[in-house]
């Protein structure tokens, strides 16, 4: 893995596909005269913060004492210690003299308020020459990309959240990364966490007592335990109710559970991959999901693109699938292939396969019956095709991405695939052009063609 520069993570700025946390984190100044200064803080060292210059943090507010509070790392936590300061240490209105701290919290000095931050790092692996991994199946750049990464990680025990839409495949790629991992001998274990009624996900989660609750009626694992010795995949971490989040917290914070009813904590030895459907960073900005446990989780970041940004992709996986479901040698026809290319895919690769599936079932002969298994266009659909039945951003992102191929195709059919003519005539740069090319599959093609 290589990454290429680092930044303090700003739950507002777009992410990269892909992040990981550094060791250590940074503490970054968001109100008060000395706000936007930020310090490194790794492992190995402490910081001082006050007004004196010898401190490895300056602060010029005139209410912070000279030496007024330092930062320890011990026994793999952070911790603030005040110096016996004049206005004190505040950590959400309290005034404290030590206290251990996550990423995510926020703590006053004077009329400072300082944030610990992780020191987050863009990864940009070098694709893979591989065009799959395990199950998943994939030429384009990003999908090699994203396989690269994922034989990276998997042989660390690093927690990771997964992003995507529904259908990406989140859970083909947990459970990759547990098959190429120390772990594959041990259990993978997948919790959907929007699937468990409120009431009982603590215990389905954690385990409980015999007598805990009314139909307690025997002692029960949780999830975690069933996960011991291999790795817990958390489905739809997005959906879980915040008041339940700070149990998942400190589970992942003293990798031990304590089941309901019980006054003892029992350690487990898991690794933890969540997925979501979700911007979380938009659900912590509206309070729905804590920012500590976003951090917590969000070690290791991985952004499956959707379907429609997959450029070269579909023919592949329509072939793989044909493979997959076809007991003869059935044949999409080109028209059939563009069809499936205007699609908009909002299921992503599980819809994809469950066309072809479909299609397979309903043919007859060797031909495929795509319009019956892609279903009829709703007639009082708009005219220039707008989807009004996706989100806005789906919709619209839809419909310039038909506006792109057509165009780049017929540009480059005129110009008979010279790049540096076409980029001229578009009036766009050479280097954007031929990212385009790529994503809707025109690298291939020749001159005459």
């Amino acid at each position: 893995m290589q990454g290429e520069r680092s930044q303090v993570t700003a739950l507002l700025d777009e992410l990269p596909a892909f992040s990981r946390q550094r060791q250590g984190g940074i503490f970054l100044v968001i109100n008060g005269p000395d706000r936007g200064e930020s310090i490194p803080f790794h492992e190995e060292r402490s910081i001082t913060f006050g007004s004196s210059p010898s401190c490895e943090m300056t602060l010029t507010d005139k209410a912070v004492s000279r030496r007024h509070l330092t930062a320890v790392h011990e026994n793999g936590a952070t911790y603030l210690v005040d110096q016996n300061s004049t206005n004190g240490t505040y950590v959400q209105d309290t005034r404290i003299k030590e206290i251990e701290i996550g990423y995510g919290a926020e703590f006053t000095l004077g009329r400072t308020v300082i944030k610990y931050l992780p020191d987050e790092e863009v990864v940009e692996p070098e694709p893979s020459e591989q065009p799959s991994f395990g199950q998943l199946i994939g030429g384009d750049t990003q999908m090699r990309q994203l396989f690269k990464l994922m034989q990276d990680i998997a042989a660390t025990d690093a927690t990771c959240l997964i992003e995507g839409e529904t259908g990406t495949g989140k859970e083909l790629i947990a459970e990759e990364i547990h098959n190429h991992s120390s772990r594959r001998g041990g259990p993978f274990i997948v919790f959907d966490c929007g699937s468990v009624p409120r009431e009982l996900i603590e215990s389905a989660l954690f385990g409980h007592t015999k007598g805990s609750f009314t139909g307690a009626v025997t002692d029960r694992k949780g999830a975690f335990a069933e996960a011991h010795g291999g790795t817990i995949f958390l489905d739809e971490i997005g959906e879980m109710a915040p008041d339940l989040q700070p149990s998942l917290l400190r589970v992942l914070d003293k990798k031990a559970v304590r089941k309901v009813g019980s006054n003892q904590y029992e350690s487990i030895d898991v690794r933890v991959v969540a997925a979501t459907n979700r911007d979380l960073r938009e659900e912590v900005g509206k309070k729905n999901f804590r920012e500590d446990l976003y951090y917590r989780l969000a070690v290791i970041r991985l952004s499956v693109p959707p379907l429609r940004e997959r450029g070269t992709d579909l023919p592949v996986l329509v072939d793989h699938f044909l493979r997959q479901f076809a007991d003869r040698n059935l044949q999409i026809t080109p028209e059939d292939l563009e069809k499936l290319r205007r699609h908009s895919w909002p299921g992503n690769v599980r819809e994809l396969r469950n066309v072809i599936e479909r299609a397979s079932l309903l043919s007859q002969g060797r031909q495929l019956n795509i319009d019956e298994a892609l279903g009829s266009e709703d007639p009082g659909s708009p005219a220039i095709g707008v989807r009004t039945d996706l989100p806005f951003k789906e919709a619209k992102g839809q419909l310039v991405e038909t506006f792109e191929r057509e165009y780049v195709e017929d540009l480059m059919r005129r110009h008979r695939m010279n790049l540096s003519s076409a980029a001229r005539e578009a009036q766009i740069d050479r280097k954007h052009l031929r990212e385009l090319i790529r994503k809707y599959g025109l690298e291939g093609r020749r001159e005459d063609e």
